[in-house]
């Protein structure tokens, strides 16, 4: 299991963590305006399609779902967390 600090952006920038395991990525925050759903999002490993990386300010990245959904995150150790979802997403 690894933890990434990271912002969910979301109608605005959500901060809190992401932890990456064999099975999902999750995203948790203890922030009490933010939406129960966003509060511990769950998007397991096989139902990614892909992430994409853009560089505003900080590195960003956007989770595509298979089922259509997207969920962009600004996450800080770019280079660990990619080296780490590769171990989990071959």
């Amino acid at each position: 299991m690894k933890y990434f600090i990271c912002s969910l952006c979301h109608n605005g920038i959500l901060g809190g963590w992401l932890c990456l395991d064999n099975n999902s990525l999750t995203y948790k925050t203890n922030k009490l305006t933010v939406e129960n759903k966003y509060k511990h999002l769950v998007l397991p490993i096989r139902e990614i399609k892909q992430i994409t990386w853009k560089w505003i300010v900080f590195p960003v990245a956007t989770v595509f779902m298979i089922n259509g959904q997207q969920y962009k995150f600004i996450i800080f150790n770019k280079a660990r967390f990619v080296k780490c979802f590769q171990e989990y997403f071959r």
